[in-house]
């Protein structure tokens, strides 16, 4: 059998497997292709900038979703990081400063968001191993913790007046602006995933974790600390949602209590997507950042389709759903 054949039959196998994301790249060719624009490097800039922060997300939820959990407060845990990041980066001499607090390094408050995080994924991880509570109640329960944490700290009031040189390093770039440009957020997202590829392949936690998505219970039989590696994987995906919080609140140059808002949904449809499965022990980082970037880029091509933008919560619920469906209908036939 030549290269050729060989090619030939990867390709016929991932558009059987991945029958949406080869959909949605079919879509986006021909809105690129009709529409004026779209193939831009200001569009491009865009894309990859709105990717990497939602990729972060999705790494966090992606060890979840692995070992056959899920993180229902990871917008939440993102929206409280962005306001904490944004009351404690406000300029000293701005008006409307929502503490009495001098004004902060911007990286030492990424440490302290960062501390934020890792505590609420602990305590996600240890109601998960500990009380038994399952996932899908505990996250959901801390979703509205957090949220309620957030509107004490902001008192539903929107947070503006940061400093420049934070504003100005998150929405930085190489290259000009209206010509070829590489945001310094996509070398973030690609950090971050390098670490996690190394993280989920090469070290024995990720071994242990496609274990413990495989079957728990055979794991824990061979000699893995199911408990320890859970609170670790929890742990890691509220400092990953601090750190997207930290860089959301830069990008937007603001923050509010409904930021992060359904974040989680897209970060689990976009995991879903890219190949991670629902049922436990399979993702990839690879997969991932596809399922991030062409949900991402269905976003865009329904701005350029000009279509309303209270559809887009349609069309993005029927992709989850629909992405899901797929999952488990492979998940039944491998039965």
């Amino acid at each position: 059998m030549n290269n050729k054949d060989s090619f030939g039959k990867k390709f016929l196998a991932y558009v059987k497997a991945n029958p949406i994301v080869v959909m949605l790249v079919i879509v986006a060719i021909i809105v690129g292709i009709t529409k004026d624009n779209f193939f831009s490097w200001k569009n491009f800039g865009n894309l990859m900038s709105n990717t990497a922060i939602r990729f972060l997300i999705a790494l966090g939820v992606s060890g979840c979703l692995i070992t056959k959990g899920t993180d229902l407060s990871a917008g939440r845990q993102a929206g409280l990081a962005a306001c904490l990041s944004g009351i404690l980066i406000q300029r000293g001499d701005y008006a409307s400063r929502l503490t009495k607090l001098p004004e902060m390094n911007m990286f030492l408050v990424l440490l302290i968001v960062v501390a934020i995080g890792a505590c609420l994924g602990l305590l996600n991880g240890i109601i998960i191993t500990k009380l038994k509570v399952p996932p899908f109640i505990t996250t959901l329960g801390t979703q509205t913790i957090v949220y309620g944490l957030c509107l004490v700290a902001t008192d539903a009031q929107p947070i503006g007046g940061f400093q420049k040189k934070y504003i100005e390093l998150i929405t930085g770039r190489i290259g000009d602006t209206n010509g070829f440009h590489l945001p310094y957020l996509l070398f973030v997202a690609a950090l971050f995933g390098l670490f996690f590829w190394f993280l989920y392949n090469k070290m024995r936690h990720g071994k242990y974790m496609y274990a413990i998505g495989g079957n728990e219970v055979a794991a824990e039989v061979s000699g893995v600390n199911t408990t320890k590696t859970l609170m670790l994987i929890y742990t890691t995906a509220g400092i990953m949602y601090a750190i997207a919080g930290w860089l959301l609140a830069g990008k937007t140059g603001g923050a509010s209590t409904s930021m992060g808002m359904g974040y989680e949904l897209e970060a689990i449809a976009a995991c879903t997507i890219g190949g991670v499965s629902t049922t436990g022990g399979i993702g990839t980082v690879s997969g991932v950042l596809v399922g991030v970037l062409v949900f991402e880029l269905l976003k865009i091509v329904l701005q350029f389709l000009g279509v309303n933008p209270y559809y887009n919560y349609i069309v993005q619920g029927v992709v989850i759903v629909v992405a899901v469906a797929l999952d488990v209908r492979k998940y039944l036939a491998k039965k």
